[in-house]
């Protein structure tokens, strides 16, 4: 064999070596599919921000992310199958164990829900106190997302028939933005930054409950309530096991990046469109934000509780359902994920 044919088998190994190990690496990294209630809310914050560092490709996954309009469409996509994962509240899963469907969140990344029951300014006059929402319209991200529930929850809580409120989907970000300004709708369930953005612009504006502290959380709730996780069908946990530890990990190094590092850091990791124009009021709603994520990604036991407990309070039939509230989450992922990063906390 001459030179040239040495070089020319040589360089056919090569390239057939780089292909098989291309093909390797694209095998090594499992996807999974994110549905997400609306990426630009900073309560879903950890999980837009995990991509963003790298997270998910670090643990050995691919992860694809869905924008959705809401926490119910998100949760529909998972039932229906075009998506493996929610990133929403976790409040669904406990919502849909009385309806004999059992999903699991694997990690939670917000210690409360950060829900804010907003006047429209237009209906300022009208609208003093959550009494006054009866026969009137409220706008939640979406019918039977976590603000639908809050809504309802805060109506049962003063006494009066969710029934005689309607709820009209407006989004969560601009959107919503637009309906309240227009009155459009009387009041809305917002989180930041569209409260923040809504607060800059109008200084009486009228707040009628607000869980974007732990204080005003125990105030609403009577104890801590947890936010977003990431969560999935039991069945999916338990034949995707390796991608749920992963997933897990991503979040819980996010969570342990975010409270390292500035406000201003943090915001530079978010992609332009989440961050918008008014970069000054992204950043003060993030810092307003910041206190509400995890420290270690860990569910609370007594917070699981709480979000039982309200719903047994306003629904009927969460009430009869008789809930084992320990399948609605696991806390062995996030353990997990603990002790590769080094956490004690």
């Amino acid at each position: 064999m001459n030179v040239k044919s040495i070089r020319k088998t040589c360089a056919r190994l090569a390239a057939g070596l780089l292909l098989a190990s291309g093909l390797l690496a694209s095998a090594a990294q499992a996807q999974v599919k994110i549905a997400i209630g609306g990426s630009s809310c900073l309560c879903y914050l950890p999980t837009m921000l995990a991509q963003q560092l790298g997270e998910y490709e670090k643990a050995g996954l691919k992860v694809e992310i869905t924008d959705l309009k809401g926490g119910s469409v998100a949760l529909a996509a998972v039932l229906g199958g075009s998506a493996d994962v929610v990133s929403g509240y976790f409040d669904h899963t406990v919502n849909m164990a009385g309806k004999g469907k059992l999903l699991s969140a694997m990690v939670v990344y917000d210690r409360f829900p950060g829900l804010v029951l907003v006047v429209s300014p237009k209906h300022a006059g009208e609208v003093k106190s959550i009494r006054d929402l009866a026969g009137k319209k409220v706008g939640v991200s979406a019918p039977g997302s976590s603000t639908d529930f809050f809504v309802k929850y805060l109506l049962r809580k003063d006494g009066l028939d969710p029934n005689q409120t309607a709820v009209v989907a407006v989004g969560l970000d601009a959107t919503a933005v637009a309906a309240m300004e227009q009155g459009q709708v009387d009041a809305a369930v917002m989180l930041d930054p569209a409260v923040t953005l809504m607060q800059s612009k109008y200084k009486d504006l009228k707040i009628l409950s607000d869980t974007r502290t732990q204080k005003d959380t125990i105030a609403v709730f009577g104890g801590e309530y947890p936010g977003g996780a990431l969560y999935a069908q039991l069945d999916w946990i338990a034949k995707h096991e390796k991608e749920a530890q992963a997933l897990t990990l991503a979040i819980v190094a996010t969570l342990k990046w975010i409270h390292s590092h500035s406000a201003e850091e943090i915001m530079a990791k978010m992609p332009e469109n989440l961050v918008g124009a008014n970069r000054d009021l992204y950043l003060a709603a993030l810092k307003n934000t910041i206190p509400m994520y995890s420290l270690n990604g860990r569910m609370d036991p007594k917070g699981a509780q709480a979000v039982l407990d309200v719903f047994s309070q306003s629904v009927p039939e969460i009430a009869n359902a008789k809930i084992d509230l320990s399948k609605t989450y696991t806390n062995k992922f996030v353990e997990q994920a603990a002790a590769k990063l080094g956490l004690t906390n």
